[in-house]
């Protein structure tokens, strides 16, 4: 198995069927502590050619859930609950959209709001198709470290008051993510 390739994930619930032996860091949910713990681990321990970041994420999108489709692969991920604009206009240069390469098409919005309320999930379906809570937090630290990142997603939810039954779904979509990894990456 590739030891330059990092697998991150926020929950041991998420990388539960992640396979044996592959290099996996769990973060924490939400942006501070993927930012974090990423970090620590890019700095200090052995080098990273890939990070690879595996979780699941509500749709934003009625035809996401209506596709087909298992995962998804993110050619794009923005952080929603930053005030860019109006920084912006102070004058601060703000990221708050990183492009990644790979990807289908989708685009995943990350903030540290666990989006459950309909009128959030149609104003962030304006701009993306899925949601989660760690994403950018992952692609801007990977960024900064000069690492190529990929964002995996396994929907789970449509970001509505279903999305309070994650518990009960997560380990169905942590299998689908274990068998792209090892797929994918160790395959």
């Amino acid at each position: 198995m590739p030891e330059n390739v990092l697998i991150v994930s926020a929950t041991h619930a998420e990388a539960r069927h992640v396979p044996s032996g592959a290099r996996l860091l769990v973060t924490g949910i939400g942006k501070v502590r993927a930012t974090m713990t990423l970090s620590r681990e890019l700095a200090s321990g052995p080098p990273v050619r890939q990070v690879i970041n595996i979780g699941t994420a509500g749709a934003l999108r009625d035809e996401v859930v209506g596709d087909g489709r298992d995962l998804f692969v993110p050619s794009a991920v923005l952080e929603h609950d930053i005030s860019s604009a109006e920084l912006r206009a102070m004058g601060y240069d703000m990221t708050d959209r990183w492009e990644l390469p790979d990807g289908d098409g989708t685009v995943l919005a990350s903030g540290d709001t666990f989006v459950a309320d309909p009128v959030r999930r149609a104003e962030l379906a304006r701009h993306a198709h899925l949601v989660d809570m760690e994403g950018c937090a992952v692609a801007h630290v990977s960024a900064e470290f000069r690492v190529t990142c990929r964002l995996v997603k396994a929907v789970t939810d449509n970001a509505d008051e279903g999305a309070m039954e994650w518990p009960d779904l997560v380990d169905a979509a942590a299998r689908r993510l274990g068998e792209w990894v090892e797929t994918h990456v160790y395959g």
